[in-house]
């Protein structure tokens, strides 16, 4: 008698292997959440426990049976394995995007919002997933535009949904001819309000949402906040592994969006009027001319002049955008009574021709007047020799450290410049948002 060949259980750390050497990042992001087996769960899931901590839960069945169904055909094999990897990625997005914490939405919505959370999500990772994934511009969703926010998308299916509802009503009111009766069944056949009529919210999302924005009991916030804390954390260390070792598929969008998620929001205009209102200070000088109210005929007094000098030196390599420059030159309009500011232009020179003075009260159009490299030295040195109160860089930060300033120095930069510079410095860096 032949002996029957045992059947070989679902190894979900095969799967997650195969995460190290096609996408580094992910890879990093899995080996820091815990993972549980859990056939109460469809598919798979994310969710925060009581200690705040992140697992992921996944169902070791269905996760089997897929792969047996598609193994059937010897060419759908490798796309039962992409299809998994493409579930693990997905429930990391959940993560990376926060949806894990989120506010519930109304009550009697929650499907149409883990639909909205998966068509976000999915956007970013089309060929990846399983036929059953809510994918914009697939299926039900076919009118659906890609690359939406989740928020948006919940909008979108909540009117559909009105919509047929609305409609339904109507038919309704036609079929019953007015006579006052009841149309009998059960409540349980009327369905609730979450997607019973047919539309986009008859779908079904890819995985287990359950557990999301429900932190509940006296420590709940504070789990919540150590959650988050620590979400950050473990996506910031896997920012770096994915650095060093490459990003994978992840676009250069979604790698933006992640910057986003870890970098800590500075109200970046308080802080230039700070940077800005500090420098007047810095203008004050010693005058024999002003007696020293504290130290009389033994110290200079101190003179400060109305408003400071300070230079503002215009990356012109290209890669500073037009909406960043118009924001920035937007706010100094505001500080124009604190300081006078002088706008030096550069690439890997500065040309003392286009240098020129926004005087307070005086309103410029920005144009770009040069192009090419970039070198901080030059208006580094610019600036040094021309004594300054105050000096703002406006760059992507992609170019080698400059000499020292011989006043205090800012760079005010965009979000991938202040997450990633091209060197380190003690100086403040800002990111300038809209």
């Amino acid at each position: 008698m032949t002996a029957k060949t045992q059947k070989t259980p679902f190894n979900l750390n095969m799967h997650t292997h195969r995460l190290l050497s096609d996408e580094p990042f992910f890879a990093a992001l899995s080996r820091r959440i815990d993972k549980r087996a859990c056939t109460s769960v469809p598919t798979a899931g994310v969710r925060v426990t009581e200690d705040g901590r992140y697992e992921m839960v996944y169902n070791p069945d269905f996760l089997e049976r897929m792969i047996e169904e598609c193994g059937k055909v010897r060419e759908n094999r490798d796309n039962a394995f992409r299809w998994v990897r493409g579930i693990l990625m997905h429930e990391f997005y959940h993560l990376i995007y926060g949806h894990v914490t989120t506010r519930l939405p109304e009550e009697g919505m929650s499907k149409l919002w883990n639909i909205a959370t998966d068509l976000a999500i999915n956007t970013h990772i089309p060929d990846e997933l399983p036929p059953l994934a809510c994918v914009p511009g697939v299926g039900p969703f076919a009118e659906l535009e890609a690359g939406l926010s989740a928020d948006v998308y919940y909008k979108l299916l909540k009117k559909d949904q009105e919509e047929k509802d609305e409609s339904n009503d109507d038919n309704d009111e036609g079929s019953n001819g007015g006579d006052g009766e009841d149309g009998g069944g059960s409540g349980d056949e009327q369905g609730d309000s979450e997607g019973s009529s047919s539309g986009m919210g008859d779908a079904d999302p890819m995985d287990d949402h359950s557990g999301w924005g429900e932190a509940t009991g006296e420590d709940a916030a504070t789990n919540q906040q150590i959650a988050e804390e620590r979400l950050k954390d473990m996506v910031k260390k896997a920012v770096e592994e994915a650095n060093s070792r490459g990003w994978g598929t992840v676009s250069s969008e979604m790698r933006k969006n992640i910057m986003d998620s870890i970098t800590t929001k500075v109200d970046w205009k308080k802080v230039l009027r700070s940077f800005v209102k500090a420098s007047q200070k810095a203008a004050r000088r010693s005058t024999v001319k002003r007696i020293n109210k504290r130290f009389p005929y033994i110290h200079a007094g101190k003179r400060s002049d109305r408003v400071a000098r300070v230079a503002i030196s215009v990356d012109q390599s290209g890669s500073v955008s037009d909406s960043m420059l118009q924001a920035f030159f937007a706010e100094l309009e505001s500080l124009a009574k604190y300081a006078e500011f002088v706008v030096v232009p550069f690439d890997t020179e500065v040309n003392e021709d286009l240098v020129y003075t926004w005087k307070k009260g005086e309103k410029k159009q920005w144009e770009r007047v040069m192009c090419g490299g970039t070198c901080f030295d030059a208006p580094s040195k610019y600036v040094n020799d021309n004594k300054f109160d105050g000096h703002i860089v406006l760059t992507d930060m992609c170019a080698p450290k400059p000499i020292p300033s011989k006043c205090r120095r800012m760079w005010m930069t965009d979000s991938y410049g202040a997450t990633q510079p091209y060197f380190k410095t003690s100086e403040k860096v800002l990111e300038i948002t809209a």
